[in-house]
């Protein structure tokens, strides 16, 4: 009997410390869960959070809108988040996480109709914190943020009332790293996309850098075979007919140094019909729509090359208006039509696409 009292004993501090662990991990998890929905924001709500030897898994993840000022249901959701710590958390000051992976996402995106972009104003748009409280954040660096099968819903409300509704879905997305609260470190980016239309569905690409806090970049984006009826607002006036059907390619290459943006690009119109209607004075984005019309059903596409040039923080940027004409002045001639209205119709669809 006495040789087997030390394994009862045994047995019995096996199972309190187990019972402790599961019980510790409980409180751990409740805790981390309270945390990150008070980080969240009062709109936020998280169905369960996992920690497993690989990291900690969140899920169900959700960021309700603000009834009555947004034009979806929620700005975030997202079915599975899982982070990864790097080990240099262990003696490094802050938190390092080797990779963010986010599965099954939905995020919605607001153009304002002043020409301001919002996103997820729940936890970007929070009164900043002001004093030691700001100085005092704890940082947080990321090495790698993976998006897999995600959506994006983006509503402009600078074209028509209520917002144009432009779809993505199937988005992969590697971007990184990032250094918070600083923002101060370049991230690579790589997303891919379908750019969902009414007829058919095209492709987005954006590949390159950017530093957020400053701005600085070297981006290339593109759409390609993107569905014209589905871009309308951004080509047409109000009463002025519409697309029957036609796609349009876009190559973009950016570079933003100091906040000066210089990004030539690109646009090709393949197979455009228009729908009747709109008179003889309407127009395609800024030309003539029969000039338009013949060029079609002469070559059945129309390329137009353009270039942005202004610095990001002046309200009034725009396209400049001496290297459009310069590049868009074959086409006006081979139009037969006024420059002035290539040069603003292919910098109001630029400005659609990309922003101010």
């Amino acid at each position: 009997m006495n040789a087997k009292r030390p394994l009862v004993i045994l047995a019995v501090l096996i199972g309190a410390l187990a019972v402790a662990a599961v019980l510790g991990q409980r409180v751990a998890v409740g805790r981390l869960k309270a945390g990150i929905e008070a980080a969240l924001g009062p709109r936020a709500s998280v169905g369960a959070i996992d920690i497993g030897w690989t990291g900690v898994e969140i899920r169900d993840l959700r960021i309700r809108s603000a009834r009555g000022a947004w034009p979806a249901d929620d700005e975030l959701r997202a079915e599975r988040v899982h982070l990864r710590p790097a080990l240099a958390s262990l003696w490094a000051q802050g938190w390092r996480v080797s990779r963010v992976r986010i599965v099954d996402a939905y995020v919605s995106i607001q153009r304002a109709r002043n020409g301001r972009l919002r996103v997820l104003p729940a936890l970007l748009e929070r009164p900043s914190a002001t004093g030691t409280a700001a100085t005092s954040a704890t940082a947080v660096h990321i090495e790698r943020i993976e998006l897999e099968r995600a959506a994006i819903d983006f509503y402009d409300a600078t074209v028509r009332q209520p917002a144009h509704r432009m779809q993505l879905d199937q988005l992969e997305a590697q971007i990184g790293p990032i250094d918070w609260p600083g923002l101060d470190t370049p991230a690579g980016i790589d997303i891919r996309s379908r750019f969902k239309g009414p007829h058919q569905d095209g492709r987005l690409t954006i590949t390159g850098a950017l530093t957020p806090a400053t701005r600085d970049a070297h981006l290339k984006a593109g759409v390609h075979g993107v569905d014209l009826v589905a871009l309308q607002p951004y080509l047409l006036k109000v009463n002025e007919g519409g697309v029957r059907r036609g796609t349009l390619d876009l190559v973009l290459d950016a570079t933003v140094n100091a906040q000066q943006l210089h990004a030539p690009g690109k646009v090709t119109l393949v197979g455009l019909e228009l729908a009747p209607g709109g008179g003889m004075l309407s127009t395609f984005a800024g030309v003539p729509r029969q000039a338009v019309i013949a060029a079609m059903s002469r070559d059945d596409r129309l390329e137009v090359a353009f270039t942005l040039d202004g610095r990001l923080d002046d309200p009034a940027f725009s396209i400049n208006e001496n290297f459009a004409t310069r590049l868009a002045g074959g086409l006006a001639e081979a139009l037969g039509v006024s420059l002035g209205g290539v040069v603003e119709g292919v910098g109001n669809l630029v400005k659609g696409l990309f922003g101010r």
